[in-house]
């Protein structure tokens, strides 16, 4: 198989009839899936996505793939194709149409709807151009078959993409579910179909590969959630992602069962919700949703609130009613279902709500004790279906952390694909297909963008090191008065310290250091205000852990006196 170094430099020009792919998010990570490819000098780009931060990245909302290698060829872009409408896959497309508004968005009828919705809030208005599975539709030298695949969303696609270099099958993501709730099944037809004609490079979805056999159904999940609503004695709340259709319809259809109202909260859930149902893709009975403003009405045995927050997101309205800065106020006998999977870095902020929900008295049912929700993705068994279904000639596995990525390889290689022609990479390698050989041949930047704020790209690795520092260590700001003749302290530093070890006498060990360093620098015609305040720094820095064990953010402050 091969392996992207770490030495890897700039790639050479592309070749004639060549086609170029470089992923510059959605590999070693679960999120911020963007692909492109390029042929003749033109580009086209599947997905663009968001990665949701991590504990370790403080004050991050969400992190977007690198544009600088497309950014001086944004004109080269002929269209960005979306293969379904959840956040990682749709959530970086604001941000680079604000580098060109009028690059066309593709997808289908629901993801299309997601993401205008999205950029309105953005004030984009989007060229969109609205396909089908079984179309195919040209733009610039590129062209695209759409195939109807399922997943946790409706109107998911993959997409075939023909080029004179050859035909590349990218699946998105997807499971094979037989029996799904909108009756909508990955068309194996149309790959089987695919794979006659010749795929000379499948970019598949890696991150249930670990996982053996298959992807249970979505009607598996209906007698846990039937149990729920047959138990519950007092208020339902459940939480899912803003996009999951599918099981928001099984809780509608069992609240409407139980005669229970349902209530959605949360701005996108609200949003997603509102505009799925218009659409057609949710079904609610006439009278069955209420405001969450009026619940105050009915008894808690009637009541059920959909909600945001599965992932334990601060600001999302689940964790805010753990943290009892809500006004749904979660109390004993109320049962909170949360609907979702664990995404990878989410676990602790998740058993956080967990454990708060639990403290209030809510019995909180979730995927480790009871069925309450499947992946989207496909496992293991589903993969090495597919991959002799396709017979591809050269496999690339995306989506997922480099366990996934790995696992799906091994897949690929068992079912017959030759060692040599898998190809697993990092986000920015550049991988060529010429001659039908997929090789790596060279990588560009494809690093973090932080999105913090207002602000795109402003936070960087150094800075959210100094958050992490001032949140885990404390700062500590020093104020000396300093003779400009004889550069000794006129009076002893003030010391001014948040989140670290403070009385007034702690600081007192560490002044007879200052003033000997100061005292030497003098004595060797160093006066600079700038020489003295890193000398401050050193000083009080070597103290601070000598002494506690500390590494507080040191802000010397050297004033002429």
């Amino acid at each position: 198989m091969s392996h992207p170094h770490p030495d890897l430099g700039p790639p050479p020009e592309l070749p004639e009839n060549g086609l170029r792919v470089v992923a510059l998010g959605g590999l070693g990570e679960i999120g911020r899936n963007m692909t492109v490819f390029e042929f003749a000098g033109r580009l086209l780009v599947v997905d663009c996505g968001v990665l949701f931060p991590e504990e370790t990245q403080p004050g991050v909302d969400v992190i977007l793939p690198d544009f600088s290698w497309i950014r001086d060829r944004i004109d080269a872009i002929d269209a960005i194709v979306l293969t379904h409408g959840h956040e990682d896959h749709i959530g970086g497309v604001p941000y680079l149409l604000r580098e060109r508004s009028d690059i066309p968005v593709v997808g289908s009828r629901l993801t299309l709807a997601f993401i205008t919705a999205k950029l309105k809030e953005h004030r984009i208005n989007p060229v969109t151009v609205e396909v089908a599975e079984g179309e195919r539709r040209s733009f610039g030298p590129f062209g695209c078959e759409f195939v109807a695949v399922n997943h946790s969303i409706p109107d998911g696609l993959a997409v075939a993409i023909r080029t004179p270099a050859g035909m590349v099958l990218h699946t998105g993501d997807f499971k094979m579910d037989q029996f799904p709730l909108d009756r909508r099944i990955t068309d194996l037809r149309a790959f089987g179909r695919l794979g006659e004609e010749g795929v000379d490079l499948f970019l598949v979805d890696s991150t249930n590969a670990e996982v053996p056999g298959f992807t249970i159904s979505e009607r598996d999940l209906a007698p846990a959630i039937e149990e729920v609503f047959r138990t519950a004695p007092r208020r339902i709340i459940v939480s899912s992602f803003a996009s999951h259709v599918h099981r928001i319809q099984q809780v509608i259809d069992a609240a409407q069962h139980h005669g229970r109202k349902v209530a959605f909260v949360g701005r996108s859930m609200v949003r997603n919700m509102g505009i799925a149902r218009d659409l057609g893709y949710l079904q609610i009975p006439k009278g069955l949703l209420v405001d969450f403003k009026k619940l105050g009405n009915l008894p808690d045995d009637k009541i059920t609130l959909i909600c945001t927050g599965s992932q334990g997101e601060p600001m999302a309205a689940l964790s805010r009613m753990a943290n009892r800065d809500h006004p749904i106020r979660i109390g004993p006998g109320d049962t909170v279902l949360l609907a979702s999977s664990l995404i990878p870095g989410n676990e602790n902020a998740i058993y956080r709500v967990i454990n708060a929900l639990t403290r209030w008295g809510a019995n909180v049912v979730h995927k480790g004790n009871a069925r309450v929700h499947v992946s989207g993705h496909a496992s293991a068994g589903e993969l090495a279906y597919c991959y002799n279904i396709v017979r591809p000639t050269n496999v690339m596995p995306v989506h997922g952390e480099w366990r996934h990525l790995t696992a799906n390889a091994g897949i690929a290689v068992r079912t017959g694909v030759a060692p040599a022609n898998v190809v697993l990479a990092d986000d920015g390698v550049v991988v060529d297909l010429v001659g039908g050989r997929a090789r790596i041949t060279g990588k560009v930047p494809a690093g973090l963008v932080y999105v913090d704020g207002m602000t795109v790209g402003g936070a960087t690795d150094a800075s959210l090191k100094d958050r992490r520092t001032l949140a885990e260590e404390g700062v500590v700001t020093i104020v000396a008065l300093v003779d400009a003749d004889t550069g000794l302290l006129t009076e002893p530093p003030e010391f001014l310290a948040r989140g670290f070890v403070h009385d007034p006498s702690t600081f007192a060990a560490v002044i007879p250091q200052i003033e000997k360093a100061l005292a030497k620098a003098a004595a060797e015609g160093i006066g600079e205000q700038h020489q003295l305040e890193q000398l401050i720094y050193r000083t009080v820095s070597r103290w601070a852990f000598k002494k506690y064990r500390r590494n507080p953010v040191i802000i010397p402050i050297v004033i002429d006196a």
